[in-house]
């Protein structure tokens, strides 16, 4: 038996890898023991424990871009956060440390260099994030990484992990089903549009203004415009074709099953999920940050698998003049479908799991 303590929190793109490295450990030894570390503050606090794993609060430490008031704070909260993650490894004695980035890993970071626990780290992103950068210069294992070119320290490219009813899916197989689940008209051509877990106001609503054009064209919409996001749609979304607008899915497996293509950001999950099972995207980056969403798409963009506009360019008329004639064109999707779905591995759940054993038997 090993224990395990996974560190992952504040985004979708840190708990999602998490919770699907954890799987594959429970997959490969049943009787591991898992322990994630997070905050009451992120999605860890609701989807780890909804996914059957333990969960240590610790208190968060946000790591401003800028120079500000909250940057002087962070080596007082930091502090605290190392004293809160020490207290926990102490507690549990874990044989491996596992760090997916973010607010959450740099604590367990210094505690893993401090007592000498193994570390492994693993970097979603195209382009590294702080935490990531800091424990990769003394990670006593390696840094995994989601794409190929990615620069770190001791960095070797396994790909993202993701949840096996994505990584296992056959869309084909699955679409009926799907679009039933969500209301769909069997026959139409279907484009998913998605803003990331929060949404996004400029998808949301470039795609609503342009609605009626693709109606004319025969394109029904499933939207999933996030919990706080709005759809100020022009048209009635009952009519046909079909333009259905949920707030949340939880079984997005079913949503990339209805669909012919889709709308979204370039977090590195929507990347690699889309990419995996031969969806085309049209990636519209988050702009702020780094940069790193764009950097994300850039393989999948530059094999064919994907388009790739900014978020100011992302506007209705530029929907009204791109969209339908991508997904009028069957032969071009199929294009698309197979050079993204060359470029991703799916197994990099299992490939992680592995290092993990490999790292806790050391």
């Amino acid at each position: 038996m090993i224990r395990v303590l996974l560190a992952g929190g504040g985004s979708a793109g840190h708990t999602s890898p998490l919770i699907a490295t954890a799987d594959a450990l429970r997959r490969k030894m049943p009787d591991v023991e898992i322990t994630c570390l997070g905050t009451e503050r992120g999605p860890e606090a609701r989807v780890i424990p909804a996914a059957g794993y333990r969960l240590e609060l610790i208190p968060p430490v946000p790591l401003p871009r800028k120079i500000s008031l909250d940057l002087a704070r962070v080596p007082a909260r930091l502090r605290g956060a190392v004293v809160s993650t020490r207290a926990v490894v102490e507690r549990i004695h874990p044989d491996v440390i596992v760090g997916f980035g973010g607010y959450v890993s740099m604590p367990a970071y210094v505690v893993a260099r401090r007592l000498k626990v193994p570390l492994l780290i693993h970097e979603g992103n195209a382009l590294p994030g702080i935490a990531n950068r800091f424990g990769a210069r003394f990670c006593t294992n390696l840094v995994a990484t989601s794409f190929p070119n990615t620069a770190l320290p001791h960095g070797r490219f396994i790909g993202l992990p993701i949840r096996r009813a994505i990584s296992t899916l056959d869309r084909a197989e699955m679409r009926a089903l799907a679009r039933d689940h969500f209301g769909l008209d069997q026959d139409l051509p279907t484009l998913l549009v998605t803003g990331g877990s929060q949404g996004a106001r400029r998808i949301n609503h470039s795609m609503a203004a342009a609605a009626e054009d693709l109606a004319v064209a025969g394109i029904q919409v499933l939207h999933v415009k996030g919990p706080r996001g709005d759809v100020p749609l022009g048209r009635d979304a009952s009519t046909r074709p079909p333009y259905v607008v949920v707030s949340f899915v939880d079984r997005m497996e079913l949503a990339y099953a209805a669909a012919d293509a889709m709308v979204g950001r370039a977090g590195a999950n929507s990347v690699t999920e889309a990419a995996a099972i031969g969806l085309p995207a049209v990636f519209v980056p988050l702009p702020i940050g780094n940069g790193e969403q764009a950097l994300n798409a850039m393989a999948v963009v530059e094999a064919g698998g994907g388009l790739l506009v900014a978020d100011a360019d992302f506007t209705p008329d530029w929907v009204r003049r791109t969209v339908p004639p991508l997904l009028s064109d069957p032969a071009r999707l199929q294009q698309m479908s197979e050079a993204a779905g060359g470029l991703i591995r799916r197994d990099a759940d299992e490939r992680l799991a592995d290092l993990v054993i490999e790292a806790a038997g050391r």
